[in-house]
């Protein structure tokens, strides 16, 4: 960055608030990026000719809405983007700030957009956090370009944010990033002797590298904040260096934390993938989703109830046990709770995964549902209506109805319809093999009744 520019990012960048030492932040703070070009990851909306960049290096920004998990960011992001937008950078908090202090920001905002004619990003951290009247504040001055908002969320805008500020705004989610993309960022880190680790003469192993990228599941604060850790409290050896071996980065990074929100995008991501790994016949996939709903507290009865339900939805008739499986795990589940619930959840779900799979009982209920919710409704036929009342005889009910037991095979070709229907046509998988050739039987037993009729 050349220095002039430097020199305007850090007036850009000013808060009310007193900033800290450099020495005194942590090392992913420091080493924020402060260009587009250091920015890694991303690339599906800031690599060359994407929408973002484009309008970032046209200053063509209008009110944005970035989402995705923490250390992805969405600071750095809004950061860049006042300073190559020449824009003054107010930072609000969703935990923190209240409706005063964004008529404060707003008010400032319009004073110095007259007086010097300086734009304002105003960035939210947690916008989600607000609440709909404290959101609706901000409409006014959106809409008629006192500030560019900039909200940061790790919750999906269109569930979290008021429907009004959404059509304002452009949205964009951002993705965990690579392993790969955190060994570059902490490489980086360890050579950069002005902001980074530079001085402190580190010499990570490969092996600790890897595993710092990988535990830290796609966070780059974790990631740089860790790496600061393993070395600074790695003695120098002998020869001046600190050797940071993988034994020491396992003791620098805690324990991964799932990223998981019982309400948010995780949760109906993680189900959705679960329920479709047990669909695809993947039981590796589905103990490994099944296995990160359970290590961040998923509700036990809302997993089981998706088993049932795939059970039935999914797998049906190619083999009805796959129900029954379920259904006493749901039980079993309710009567161990946890942790050994997750070993009739593990059952039920592998069984549900390695089962031969047919939907054609789901697919026909829902086709006669849309069929009777659209179409006229038949009648029923009089030789099917109900006779157990005095009079039912004389108005013909049940006249010329032929009791299938009767009848060898306990069929007895007769209709059930007024019309011809059908709604059910089962696969050749599984079970419903069987099926389908009683049914194909039947149903030719039928078509020569009729024309014999």
């Amino acid at each position: 960055m050349q220095p002039e520019l430097l020199a305007m990012s850090h007036e850009v960048l000013r808060t009310s608030s007193q900033a800290l030492p450099t020495q005194n932040m942590p090392l992913a703070t420091r080493m924020r990026p402060r260009s587009l070009d250091e920015i890694v990851g991303q690339g599906h909306i800031l690599g060359e000719g994407k929408l973002l960049r484009r309008a970032i290096e046209a200053d063509r920004i209008s009110s944005l809405l970035l989402y995705g998990p923490p250390g992805t960011g969405k600071t750095t992001i809004a950061q860049v983007i006042a300073i190559s937008t020449h824009s003054r950078f107010e930072r609000l908090s969703g935990v923190e700030s209240n409706t005063a202090d964004m008529r404060r920001v707003v008010a400032a905002s319009a004073q110095r957009l007259q007086v010097t004619g300086e734009p304002t990003l105003l960035f939210i951290d947690e916008i989600h956090r607000f609440n709909k009247a404290q959101q609706d504040v901000l409409l006014p001055d959106v809409e008629n370009g006192v500030i560019r908002l900039l909200g940061a969320t790790t919750h999906n805008p269109f569930f979290s944010v008021n429907s009004p500020l959404i059509s304002r705004s452009q949205i964009f989610q951002l993705e965990p990033l690579s392993e790969s993309d955190l060994i570059q960022l902490m490489q980086r880190a360890i050579s950069d002797h002005e902001r980074g680790l530079g001085n402190c003469q580190a010499i990570l192993d490969e092996d600790a590298l890897r595993h710092l990228a990988r535990m830290s599941d796609g966070d780059a604060r974790k990631c740089l904040n860790a790496l600061e850790i393993a070395v600074l409290t790695t003695p120098l050896a002998p020869d001046g260096r600190r050797k940071i071996s993988l034994s020491v980065v396992e003791e620098s990074i805690q324990k991964k934390a799932v990223v998981y929100d019982g309400e948010g995008d995780a949760h109906y991501d993680t189900i959705s993938a679960f329920i479709k790994s047990m669909r695809g016949s993947d039981p590796d996939a589905t103990l490994y989703w099944l296995a990160k709903m359970l290590h961040a507290g998923e509700e036990i009865r809302f997993i089981a109830r998706r088993i049932v339900i795939c059970a039935s939805e999914d797998v049906g008739l190619a083999d009805s046990q796959a129900l029954l499986v379920a259904i006493a795990a749901q039980q079993a589940v309710e009567f161990v709770g946890m942790p050994e619930a997750r070993i009739p959840l593990a059952h039920a779900a592998v069984y549900v995964a390695t089962a031969p799979k047919s939907n054609r009982a789901y697919v026909g209920i829902d086709k006669a549902l849309a069929e009777v919710r659209s179409g006229r409704t038949l009648a029923v036929p009089s030789h099917l209506r109900d006779t157990h009342y005095q009079g039912a005889k004389n108005l013909g009910h049940g006249k010329g109805y032929q009791y299938a037991h009767d009848y060898e095979g306990s069929f007895v070709p007769q209709a059930y319809l007024p019309e011809g229907r059908i709604y059910y046509e089962p696969t050749e998988n599984g079970w419903e093999k069987r099926i389908k050739e009683r049914l194909e039987y039947w149903r030719h037993c039928f078509e020569q009744a009729q024309r014999r009729n």
